[in-house]
């Protein structure tokens, strides 16, 4: 993996996403203390030794290359966190990865994550296109109706209903965005 990978910063107008640093750790488990995120995730981050950790399992991905985890910053407020977008990459050859993202409470509404997951989409299929990804998929709990607004904004057309299954308890839809010039 090349270190422009390991260092890549993608924007989208104001919304710059970028490594997770040691520094967002309080705004992380300000994040976690959302009701409707401790209620979608199978995460927990409930103090700054749980963060900690979160943040070491996302350094450790982005540096096996395994997992590429930003945190979305809003550059015309001061670099305020107003989410999380991760693109899991299971192995090159394997056409496929998998999003995932999550936003703060006070950044939904403002097309935040359409905007990042469209900024994170563009960035995979351009930084993989050589080792054949050709395809991504979202996926969420079924009655996440805001994740699906989320998807579709962002070119993620519905394609499955999955069946609960561990580590998920509950059904889950499947979502997924084809790379543009139609190669699947």
């Amino acid at each position: 993996m090349t270190d422009d990978l390991r260092a890549a910063t993608p924007t989208a107008g104001p919304l710059l996403l970028r490594p997770w640093l040691s520094d967002d750790i309080p705004a992380l488990v300000e994040a976690y203390r959302d009701p409707a995120m401790r209620t979608m995730l199978l995460t927990r981050v409930a103090d700054e030794t749980e963060a900690r950790h979160w943040l070491r399992v996302q350094q450790e991905g982005r540096k096996s290359g395994s997992r590429f985890s930003f945190a979305v910053v809003d550059r015309d407020r001061d670099d305020e966190l107003v989410g999380h977008v991760a693109l899991t990459y299971p192995a090159p050859g394997s056409g496929s990865a998998e999003v995932a993202y999550w936003t703060v409470a006070s950044a939904r509404g403002r097309r935040v994550a359409p905007r990042a997951l469209g900024a994170l989409t563009d960035w995979a299929f351009e930084a993989f296109a050589g080792e054949g990804l050709v395809r991504l998929d979202l996926l969420h709990r079924v009655e996440n109706e805001a994740s699906c607004r989320a998807a579709e904004k962002s070119g993620y057309g519905f394609a499955e209903v999955l069946p609960a299954r561990p580590p998920w308890p509950l059904d889950r839809h499947r979502h997924e965005r084809v790379r543009a010039d139609g190669v699947r």
